[in-house]
C-alpha cells in the first residue's frame, strides 16, 4: 500500500498513457484496415492488367528475342504510351499504400473545409401565417433544419443565421441535392375524416389504395401532435412509418377512431392524400401505422421531417454550393504536416535548451498529442481553424515547461538539492502556468460563446489542448522528472543546463 501511495502518479501517468494510445490506435488501425485493403487490391490488380498485356503482345514471339519489350512494340504495336500508363497505375498505388497510415491519421471528424459537403444559404418568406420574417422565426426554422440534419446522424453540421432573413446550412461529405430534399419537403401530417361520399363504388367496398371519392373535414390532429415517428418494415417487407400521438391528442384520437369505425380514416402529407385505410376498430393508445407505399429512403426521410415537425415559413434557396474533398484533403494533408513540423521543432528546442528536461517535456508532448487527438475522435469536428487551434496549442503545451526548467534552473544556481530545487520550480511556476492558461480558456469560452462557425472551432480546439497541456506539464513532467532524478547518474547540473 505505501509503495502505490509513493508512486500513485507514475500510475496516473502511466493509466493515461495506456488509455490514450489504445483509444488513438485502434481508431488509428480500424480506420486504415478497408483503405489497406482497397489498395492492395487495386496494386494487384494493377500488376495483373500490366503482366496479362505484355503477355498477350507477347504471344507468337520467338522465344530467343533479346529484347522482348524493343521487339513487342515494333511488331505488336505497343506503343510507349500503353506501358507507361500501366506502369504510372502501378505507381500511382504503390504511392498511396505507402501513404495510406499517414491518410487515416485524418479519419476524424471532418469540417466542411476538409473533407467537402454541401454549403446552402435559405433565405425565409414571408407567408400567409406570417407576416414578418423575424429573429423568433429564423430560430424556429433554425431549430426545424437542426432536427432534421441531426435525426439522421449529421451531428456535424452547421446551422446558423446569416444576416436578418437568412440561414446557413453546412453538412460535411453530404449530397446538395439530398440535403435539399431532406430540408425543403414542408413534412405537413394532417388526419382528416370523411364529409360525404361523392362517388362510391359499387357494393361500398373501400379500398385502401383506391378510395372513394370524398369531402375531407380537418380532425384537428397535425403533426404537431406527433410524439415520435420512426420507419418500420411489417411482415411482407413494405415499409411504413409508425407513429405515437402526444397529449391530448392521445384522447381525441382514440375519440375519432370511435366514431369512424368502417369508414375511412383520410391521411394527408403536404396537402396529397397518401393513405385512407378503414378503421377497424378504436385506437385508444395512440399510436398507429402510415402506409404509402414508400421506399426504405422515403420512409426514412418522412420519419426525420415528422419528427423535426414541418417547416414554419416557406423558403427558397438562393445560394448552393458543393465543396470538393481535392481541395480538402490537400488542406488536411498541409495541416498534417505543419502539425507534425511544428511538434518536432518544439523538441528539438526543448532539447538542446533544456538537455535532460527537455527531453523529458518532448516525451510529455508526445503524450499530449496522443490524449489530445484521442478526446477529438469523439467529442470534436475539426475544421481547418481547429487545427489551427490546435497546432497553436503545442506551443503553449511546452510553455508551461519552460517556465518550471528556467524556476527550477535558478532554484539549482542557489545552491538547492535537485528533489528541492524541482519542487520549488514547480512551485513557484504553477501560479504563472495557472493564470495565463485561465485567461486563454476565458478567451476560448468568450469565442465559443459569442463566435460562430470556424471561430467556435478555434475555441473548442485550443480550450482541449489547453486544458490537456496543464495536465501534461504539471502532472506528468513533474512525475517523470522526480523519478529520473532518483538515478544518480541524472543529478548532474551540467544535464539541467546548469554550470555551478
Amino acid at each position: 500500500m505505501d509503495f502505490f501511495k509513493r508512486n500513485l502518479r507514475l500510475f496516473i501517468v502511466i493509466f493515461t498513457f495506456l488509455i490514450s494510445f489504445t483509444s488513438f490506435f485502434s481508431f488509428y488501425f480500424t480506420s486504415s484496415y478497408n483503405r489497406l485493403k482497397g489498395l492492395e487490391a487495386d496494386l494487384n490488380q494493377a500488376r495483373t492488367e500490366k503482366e496479362t498485356l505484355l503477355s498477350e503482345k507477347v504471344t507468337g514471339l520467338n522465344s530467343d528475342v533479346e529484347d522482348p519489350v524493343s521487339k513487342l512494340k515494333k511488331d505488336k504495336n505497343l506503343s510507349d504510351r500503353e506501358i507507361k500508363e500501366i506502369d504510372t497505375k502501378i505507381k500511382d498505388a504503390q504511392i498511396l499504400f505507402q501513404n495510406s497510415f499517414i491518410t487515416a491519421l485524418t479519419q476524424l471528424k471532418l469540417g466542411l473545409d476538409l473533407v467537402g459537403g454541401a454549403q446552402l444559404t435559405f433565405q425565409a418568406l414571408t407567408g400567409e401565417d406570417v407576416k414578418e420574417v423575424n429573429n423568433e422565426v429564423i430560430a424556429g426554422l433554425i431549430k426545424v433544419f437542426e432536427n432534421r440534419v441531426n435525426a439522421s446522424g449529421t451531428a456535424e453540421a452547421i446551422v446558423q443565421q446569416v444576416g436578418k432573413d437568412r440561414v446557413l446550412v453546412e453538412i460535411p461529405g453530404a449530397d446538395p441535392e439530398i440535403v435539399k430534399r431532406r430540408l425543403l419537403k414542408t413534412a405537413f401530417l394532417e388526419f382528416k375524416e370523411p364529409a360525404k361520399v361523392i362517388n362510391p363504388k359499387p357494393g361500398n367496398v373501400i379500398d385502401t389504395s383506391k378510395p372513394d371519392d370524398y369531402m375531407w373535414l380537418s380532425s384537428g390532429i397535425t403533426g404537431k401532435d406527433l410524439k415520435k415517428a420512426q420507419a418500420v418494415t411489417d411482415g411482407a417487407g413494405n415499409w411504413l412509418i409508425a407513429f405515437s400521438l402526444k397529449g391530448p391528442a392521445i384522447e381525441k384520437f382514440g375519440k375519432l377512431t370511435e366514431r369512424l369505425v368502417g369508414q375511412p380514416l383520410a391521411i394527408f402529407l403536404d396537402g396529397r392524400l397518401i393513405s385512407s385505410p378503414t378503421v377497424r376498430s378504436a385506437i385508444t393508445g395512440g399510436e398507429g401505422q402510415i402506409e404509402g407505399r414508400f421506399t426504405a429512403e422515403e420512409a426514412q426521410d418522412l420519419a426525420v421531417q415528422l419528427n423535426a415537425g414541418a417547416l414554419p415559413v416557406p423558403v427558397k434557396i438562393i445560394q448552393e454550393r458543393s465543396v470538393g474533398a481535392t481541395l480538402g484533403q490537400d488542406s488536411i494533408n498541409k495541416s498534417l504536416k505543419a502539425g507534425i513540423y511544428g511538434i518536432l521543432f518544439v523538441i528539438l528546442f526543448m532539447i538542446v535548451f533544456y538537455r535532460l528536461p527537455g527531453f523529458i517535456a518532448s516525451f510529455a508532448l508526445l503524450l499530449y498529442t496522443l490524449v489530445t487527438i484521442a478526446i477529438f475522435e469523439h467529442t470534436v469536428t475539426l475544421t481547418l481553424a481547429g487545427v489551427a487551434g490546435f497546432i497553436l496549442s503545442i506551443g503553449m503545451a511546452v510553455d508551461a515547461n519552460i517556465l518550471i526548467f528556467e524556476r527550477t534552473k535558478e532554484e539549482l544556481k542557489a545552491g538547492k538539492s535537485f528533489f528541492n530545487a524541482i519542487d520549488a520550480g514547480f512551485e513557484r511556476a504553477f501560479s504563472s502556468i495557472f493564470d495565463s492558461n485561465i485567461n486563454t480558456l476565458i478567451a476560448c469560452f468568450v469565442l465559443l460563446i459569442f463566435g460562430t462557425g470556424l471561430v467556435r472551432g478555434f475555441a473548442v480546439t485550443l480550450a482541449i489542448g489547453v486544458l490537456v497541456s496543464m495536465f501534461s506539464a504539471i502532472f506528468v513532467t513533474k512525475t517523470l522528472l522526480s523519478i529520473t532524478t532518483k538515478i544518480s547518474l541524472f543529478r548532474n547540473p551540467v544535464l539541467f543546463g546548469v554550470k555551478l
